[in-house]
């Protein structure tokens, strides 16, 4: 239930509520959420490694009825997203790869990555897993504060994926970011990722109250700021895909820079509803 404070006035709904939760429990998650989001965007970058320790202890905490946590209580719901990602991967690496997956949560998705490359190591914030049993031989699971990270070589790694990450990050340190993993590839290495994208959003909570992403999408991206940012780090290339159910194709980023260029000047309801069909979300292969 959300705090008697909290009931100040009732919030207009933008679009229907999962058939799951209710109205209240939306608002408090709406709420909740971005109380933190507030303190992300203020803090500087010590401050941003203390909340970002805590920050979901305390989504949680106050959101019981949280999305993620029914998910993770699902081995069917989770088996059938690691196979999807799985299926999304896979052609980009080989039995000789070094693998890296940014923010792997439980790590059941690369555990199933372990077994078919040379080795694998998950980057996250903290130990998500429910047991360290099981993990591969040639698994290590590194723990870093967000920024600095010591534990792999720099041009060592073929392959480095994220899923729904860079819209965590504060504006800032999205650049931190790519220059990271672009220390850590190798000459030729590629960087598979997907993050929502902001003309089809806002793709968090605040997409039941708000037009744009107010709560943990700190900032949601399109192709054309990506690869304005790329081209900045000196990436080699940007290759822009699209992927829908089983069909994944590589398609010019001129495709897409032009949709963006034209989808900016409709209205922004009407931009949303044509980009969910067009451009439901931004996946790209960055390659150093």
């Amino acid at each position: 239930m959300i705090p008697h404070h909290h009931k100040i006035t009732a919030m207009k709904l933008k679009k229907k509520l999962p058939s799951n939760r209710t109205y209240e429990q939306i608002l408090n998650h709406y709420q909740v959420e971005k109380s933190i989001a507030d303190r992300l965007k203020k803090s500087n970058r010590e401050e941003r490694q203390i909340i970002l320790g805590s920050m979901y202890d305390e989504l949680f905490s106050k959101v019981p009825d949280h999305s993620r946590l029914t998910r993770r209580n699902s081995e069917q719901l989770t088996a059938q997203a690691n196979r999807e990602k799985l299926m999304l991967i896979q052609r980009f690496f080989d039995k000789n790869a070094v693998f890296v997956e940014f923010a792997p949560g439980d790590c059941k998705l690369i555990y199933e990555v372990a077994k078919q490359v040379k080795f694998a190591y998950g980057i996250d914030i903290s130990d998500q897993r429910e047991s360290k049993v099981g993990a591969p031989k040639n698994f290590k699971l590194v723990i870093y504060d967000g920024y600095n990270l010591t534990d792999i070589e720099d041009n060592s790694i073929d392959i480095l994926f994220s899923d729904q990450l860079i819209e965590h990050f504060h504006p800032e340190d999205t650049k931190l970011h790519f220059q990271l993993v672009h220390r850590i590839l190798k000459n030729g290495g590629k960087y598979i990722f997907r993050t929502p994208h902001r003309l089809s959003g806002p793709h968090d909570i605040s997409a039941y109250f708000c037009d744009e992403a107010e709560c943990f999408h700190l900032k949601e991206w399109t192709y054309t700021e990506i690869k304005a940012l790329l081209k900045e780090l000196n990436y080699k290339d940007f290759q822009t895909r699209r992927r829908g159910g089983r069909v994944d194709i590589r398609l010019p980023y001129a495709f897409f820079a032009f949709l963006e260029s034209i989808l900016e000047f409709f209205p922004k309801q009407k931009i949303k509803k044509i980009s969910k069909s067009l451009i439901p979300s931004l996946y790209g292969v960055a390659i150093k």
